[in-house]
């Protein structure tokens, strides 16, 4: 079992053993206590806090998360949610001490030190793979279990589950879609990404790793059967992959596209030189007030390969909340966890930070249903998406496809070396995938 720390404070050698989290900072919410009693779980399964939860104990919980959900600009989601668990639990002596650590940074910064990692952190689900293998994440079972089950799409459960087991409490999708100016294009006209190259400047993020596979994916390329077969290895190969990469040659060339790096696309949305980006629920705010009335949000267009309609296919997964297995406080620890992926808290979030729910009751919300950014992203994760693998060999991926990605850009790839660049592509894909 780990060691805590202070309840007042973390030790500076706390907090320069764990690079990537910043300041941190400590609420005690206090309840009448007579005795004192941690329940006792299994690493390999959280058992769920319901059991016992009326149970007077005392409990020093840190939490990490980042600092967006930190921060009185944004309501302060994290402290918000923690200090309204509490009240639910007045038997329980609760102090809560915060840490600051990006969902995608947490196989990196949990693993770095697992006994003196948060008892409660969040995570982004292509990460589970390194957190089950540093046994720095807890198996979720019992009513905790049932509760991701019967609140969320399959989709949303397999993506925080492997070989069965569930791992985190889902609380967004997280993927990428449209983002458009109605001024310029038509519903009609926003449903194929060709129409409107021809009709106005958009700005797609080519040099981007998470990106470029919607492409090859729309002809029937393949990452592990997209899915988590790791034998199948990716597929970016022969005829339909090289018509991709001609596609892909002709779109940097036209004058109408822009490889957004930099910030250049939402640069251009502000003073109108660019017509529609692609990103995510993180840059609504700033396209709301770049587009005002002419804001439009959609799932991903279509493109057209040799004639033929094909759908853009974005990478998606979820973000989660999970649990340290080395918890000194595993019951209090998986009932923060489950609370703050709860419906309540999913509101909360999208109301402070237009963080997207995946709650299915939530979501039956008609407020949510008539929300377009609400619309966009969950159509998106459910139409023109496919779970990112999370397998390991997934990592040989990223930078392969990123130098793809800056080729185009730098038109280093024609239609004369298409093939012969294809071909390159996967194979550096496929080193080390499958031996």
């Amino acid at each position: 079992m780990k060691k805590k720390m202070l309840a007042l404070f973390m030790t500076a050698a706390m907090v320069a053993s764990l690079a990537g989290c910043g300041s941190t900072a400590t609420t005690t919410t206090e309840a009448p206590a007579e005795t004192t009693e941690e329940a006792a779980a299994p690493a390999e399964e959280a058992a769920p806090a319901e059991e016992t939860e009326e149970e007077a104990l005392t409990a020093d919980i840190l939490v990490w998360g980042p600092s967006e959900d930190q921060s009185a600009e944004n309501g302060n989601w994290l402290p918000t949610m923690c200090e309204q668990f509490a009240a639910l639990h007045p038997n329980w002596d609760l102090t809560f001490t915060y840490g600051v650590c990006a969902e995608g940074d947490a196989k990196a910064t949990v693993t770095q030190d697992v006994d003196a990692a948060a008892d409660v952190y969040m995570f982004a689900n292509d990460n589970l793979t390194d957190l089950i293998a540093s046994n720095a994440i807890a198996r979720l079972g019992g009513e905790t279990e049932s509760y991701v089950k019967s609140t969320n799409s399959q989709a949303i459960v397999d993506s925080v589950s492997l070989d069965g087991a569930v791992y985190g409490v889902p609380f967004t999708t997280n993927t990428w879609f449209m983002y458009y100016d109605k001024s310029v294009f038509s519903e009609e006209e926003a449903a194929n990404l060709d129409t409107m190259v021809a009709k106005s400047k958009i700005a797609f993020p080519l040099s981007n790793s998470w990106y470029i596979a919607s492409f090859y994916v729309a002809n029937g390329c393949t990452l592990f059967g997209n899915s988590n077969d790791e034998a199948q290895g990716i597929d970016f190969s022969g005829d339909k992959a090289t018509a991709v990469t001609e596609y892909l040659v002709d779109l940097a060339a036209n004058p109408n596209f822009v490889n957004d790096a930099d910030g250049a696309g939402l640069a251009g949305l502000r003073d109108g030189s660019i017509s529609a980006i692609f990103s995510g629920s993180w840059d609504y705010a700033a396209v709301k007030e770049a587009l005002g009335d002419n804001f439009g949000a959609r799932e991903l267009p279509t493109i057209t390969i040799n004639g033929e309609e094909k759908q853009m296919m974005a990478f998606a997964g979820s973000k989660a909340i999970g649990v340290n297995p080395n918890s000194d406080n595993m019951q209090v620890s998986v009932a923060l966890a489950s609370y703050l992926g709860s419906a309540d808290a999913q509101r909360a979030h999208y109301e402070m930070r237009s963080i997207v729910p995946c709650n299915t009751e939530l979501l039956a919300d008609p407020a949510l249903q008539s929300d377009a950014l609400v619309v966009a992203q969950n159509a998106t994760f459910d139409n023109t998406a496919i779970i990112q693998p999370f397998v390991a060999a997934m990592g040989n991926y990223w930078t392969p496809a990123e130098n793809m990605g800056k080729a185009f850009v730098n038109k280093e790839v024609t239609h004369a070396n298409a093939a012969e660049k294809t071909e390159a592509l996967n194979d550096s894909l496929n080193t080390s995938v499958v031996e």
